[in-house]
């Protein structure tokens, strides 16, 4: 196997590798408030603000997992379907709070929900340090 100074020296360019886009992005999110638009659009927020501070963005062809940690005080466990909020959260990453589908208000951070293959959401009580604060982790799915 050549060094990349063989290559160097034969050709006049050196090789580099390029860095791995990142695709692991960790946030804490609110509990859910009612209206279910307003709690969307801080989702976004929230997501959105965490990517650009990483530099992660997510493209089109991407194949994406997400894993979602709901902590709710005991009342809420039992009326809250975890369907229904994580509809809210994956219409939040698609830039989604209302109005025309058509039309978004918000940029998409990722661009379809098409693009999830894989979802792990749990409902539990809030530990008390946890403030309510959830966790959301959206990663690359490996297909098994």
């Amino acid at each position: 196997m050549k060094s990349s100074d063989d290559s160097l020296q034969r050709t006049g360019v050196r090789c580099s590798k390029m860095a791995k886009r990142k695709f692991k992005l960790s946030v804490r999110i609110p509990e859910y408030q009612s209206p279910r638009n307003s709690w969307r659009q801080t989702l976004h927020a929230i997501i959105l603000s965490a990517a650009s501070k990483v530099g992660i963005s997510y493209n089109p062809s991407d194949k994406l997992e997400l894993k979602v940690k709901l902590y709710m005080n005991s009342t809420a466990i039992s009326f809250h379907d975890v369907d229904n909020r994580l509809k809210d959260i994956m219409d939040a990453l698609q830039g989604r709070a209302g109005g025309s589908k058509k039309l978004r208000i918000l940029s998409p951070i990722i661009p379809n929900d098409k693009q999830i293959y894989r979802v792990t959401i749990e409902k539990t009580s809030s530990p008390k340090q946890s403030k309510g604060v959830g966790h959301l982790v959206i990663t690359r799915h490996k297909d098994i």
